[in-house]
């Protein structure tokens, strides 16, 4: 473990304090927890579904976000049974808006092994063989759900140990992962493990948080490294940055009479399984010839920014006055209907610039 010195006699007895103490850190947590920790719906339960589709849910997502589709989704597919009964699309198409919609794919396929499994695997080992669930949802869920002592370790986490004891190691590193997971596991107290992980994501998520963290008012400022070192916004330490790469993209919304033409995206790509216009380069040579001198430009170059892509769209109106003929993979809908179907988020804009 990489820690951070000081040259101070005394650091070092706060160093080897914090080691040596961990249901110190522990107790306080839980605490600070009992004072401020959020009410959120799917604590009040420890129905494994609603805490699994909680958990899949608020990946990559925020709360304030996040809520309202949990509450969607269990408004319309209580029990995990009837979740898997849905189609993808009707999946898909609830998940609209969240992004990384391979969440909503796995999360589908993960309900259909629930239901051929029984239930809910009720352990660590068991819930990481469902489809989409990694090492911190199936401990999240073993915990909280079936109170296995496995410790979750998320980014409010990382931020909060590599803080706290100074652990230079970056968080993004196989060393790093091992290091923060052993870490968090050695802290956690066996016969609280439901509170315990709620509590220090929470605290990560309101006290230690990324930026301007409420150092001044944290219970555990006193023994925490990156406090006493004035470090605290140079950790946690990550050693990859995501390269991002810039990709241009055309979009013709082809409106004949009432309908509208749409196509359905592939696997091995952005967006599988969900819905957008015709991109001219998939229509055959004949229609470039139309389209290009009769379509409208109604945004050039809209900016829309995933994890490793920046995608700059151009959006046309054609109205031709010929039904031209498509590839067979593309389908004419009403209008109206285009609400049916879910669509990224991109389109989602780019639907805002068509004239009313």
């Amino acid at each position: 473990m990489i820690l951070a010195t000081n040259r101070h006699v005394t650091f070092h007895f706060f160093l080897l304090f914090n080691y040596l103490c961990p249901m110190n850190f522990a107790a306080t947590l839980l605490q600070w927890f009992k004072n401020n920790g959020r009410s959120l719906p799917w604590r009040d339960t420890n129905d494994a579904y609603a805490i699994w589709l909680s958990e899949v849910i608020l990946q990559q997502t925020r709360i304030a976000q996040g809520l309202s589709y949990w509450q969607h989704f269990m408004k319309q597919w209580p029990t995990v049974n009837d979740l898997a009964a849905a189609t993808e699309d009707e999946v898909l198409k609830a998940w609209q808006g969240l992004g990384y919609y391979s969440r909503a794919r796995n999360l589908h396929t993960a309900a259909q092994q629930v239901v051929e499994l029984g239930g809910f695997p009720q352990t660590f080992k068991g819930l990481k063989a469902l489809k989409g669930v990694g090492d911190y949802t199936a401990a999240a869920i073993a915990s909280i759900a079936f109170g296995e002592p496995v410790a979750v370790v998320d980014g409010n986490v990382y931020r909060v140990l590599s803080r706290y004891y100074g652990i230079e190691t970056p968080i993004d590193s196989t060393d790093g992962k091992k290091e923060f997971q052993t870490l968090a596991q050695s802290l956690l107290p066996t016969s609280e493990p439901a509170d315990y992980n709620e509590a220090i994501m929470d605290f990560g998520a309101i006290q230690c948080t990324p930026s301007s963290p409420h150092c001044n008012t944290c219970p555990l400022c006193e023994t925490c490294v990156a406090f006493r070192e004035q470090r605290v916004n140079e950790l946690p330490i990550k050693s990859k940055k995501v390269k991002q790469q810039e990709r241009h993209l055309t979009y013709l919304y082809i409106e004949y009479g009432d309908e509208i033409a749409i196509h359905q995206r592939g696997a091995g790509d952005i967006w599988q399984g969900l819905w957008e216009f015709p991109q001219p380069e998939l229509l055959a040579p004949s229609i470039g010839d139309r389209w290009e001198t009769e379509a409208q430009l109604l945004r050039k170059g809209m900016k829309h920014i995933l994890t490793h892509q920046i995608l700059l769209a151009d959006f046309f109106l054609w109205q031709p006055k010929e039904r031209p003929q498509l590839p067979s993979d593309f389908i004419w809908i009403d209008k109206q209907d285009l609400e049916k179907y879910a669509l990224p988020r991109l389109i989602e804009f780019l639907l805002k610039e068509i004239p009313t």
